[in-house]
C-alpha cells in the first residue's frame, strides 16, 4: 500500500507561507515503519485540484491532502473532491453537529447568547458539507472536521485543514485508527558510508552490479559539493531487508576498498 501526500494552497507556491507537512508526514510514517511514496503541491486552481484528485481516486493509495477544505472563495478542495468523484456536497450530520458544538463553545468563551441562524453562523456550516458518502475524520483542536473518501481496493483519502495544529494529530488518528496493521511489517535497515572527491559516474557501475546482486535492496547516491566543515564526497549507500542490507554493504566497501576510494563515516 503506498502513502501519498497532497499539499495545497496558492501561499505555498508563492512563497508567503512555508511549507511543513512534508517533513511531518515523512516523521509520522517512519515512526510506524511506514513511508511516504510521493508528494505533490498545487496551487487554489480548482481544475487543477480536480485533475490531481481525478487520477489519485482512480489509485489504491492512501492519500493525506492538507489545504482548502474550509468555506471562504480561495478554498474549493470539498467542491473539487465531489466533482472528481461526480457526487454532489451534502452536508454531513456528524460535521453539523461537530461544527455546531464549536459555535457553542465560541459563544461561551466570548459571553454572548448562541443564535444557530445568524448568517455568519450558517456559512460555517458549509465546512460539513462533503462529497456525497464521505466519513468525518475527527479534529482535536476545534472540533470542526475533516472527511475521508474511501475508494479502489483498500485506498482512501484524508482531506484536512492546511493548519499544522490541525492536521498533524488528524492524520495520527487516521493512521493509528485505520492501519496499526501494517506498522513496521517490512524489516528495513539503511547503511551508508562517504566516499571523497569521487565521481558517480565512476561509482555506477559498483552500484548497479550490488542491485542485481541483492533483490531486496536500493543502492543510493546523495552528491555535495562540500562546504566548510566537508569536502566534496558522495553518501552513498543501502537500503532494504535487513539481511540482504548487511550484505550489500559489505560488498559496497570492498568495492569501494578495491577502487581506493578515500572513505568516511556517513
Amino acid at each position: 500500500m503506498a502513502f501519498g501526500l497532497i499539499i495545497i494552497g496558492d501561499e505555498i507556491l508563492s512563497g508567503k507561507r512555508v511549507d511543513k507537512h512534508f517533513a511531518k508526514v515523512v516523521e509520522l510514517l517512519t515512526t510506524r515503519g511506514l513511508s511516504l511514496s510521493w508528494s505533490e503541491c498545487i496551487g487554489d486552481d480548482p481544475a487543477r485540484i480536480t485533475a490531481t484528485l481525478k487520477r489519485t481516486f482512480a489509485s489504491d493509495d492512501v492519500v493525506f491532502s492538507c489545504g482548502g477544505i474550509g468555506a471562504t472563495p480561495d478554498d474549493h478542495t470539498r467542491q473539487c473532491a465531489a466533482a472528481a468523484l461526480g457526487v454532489p456536497l451534502v452536508l454531513h450530520p456528524q460535521a453539523q453537529e461537530k461544527i455546531r458544538e464549536r459555535m457553542l463553545d465560541m459563544a461561551r468563551e466570548a459571553k454572548v447568547d448562541f443564535d444557530p441562524d445568524r448568517p455568519e453562523n450558517l456559512h460555517r456550516l458549509k465546512m460539513g458539507e462533503f462529497p456525497q458518502g464521505a466519513d468525518i475524520v475527527p479534529n482535536p483542536y476545534n472540533k470542526i472536521p475533516g472527511f475521508a473518501i474511501r475508494h479502489g481496493n483498500g485506498g482512501a483519502h484524508y482531506f484536512l485543514p492546511g493548519f499544522p495544529v490541525m492536521a498533524w494529530p488528524m492524520i495520527e488518528w487516521a493512521l493509528d485508527t485505520h492501519y496499526a496493521h501494517l506498522f513496521h511489517q517490512r524489516p528495513h535497515l539503511e547503511k551508508s558510508v562517504l566516499v571523497f572527491e569521487a565521481m558517480e559516474s565512476a561509482l555506477t557501475p559498483l552500484m548497479e552490479t550490488i542491485e542485481r546482486a541483492f533483490p531486496a535492496v536500493k543502492v543510493f547516491s546523495l552528491p555535495s559539493v562540500g562546504d566548510a566543515q566537508t569536502r566534496r564526497h558522495i553518501e552513498l549507500g543501502v537500503k532494504g531487508e535487513p539481511q540482504q542490507a548487511e550484505e550489500a554493504f559489505a560488498a559496497l566497501l570492498a568495492g569501494l576498498e578495491s577502487r581506493g576510494c578515500e572513505i568516511g563515516t556517513a
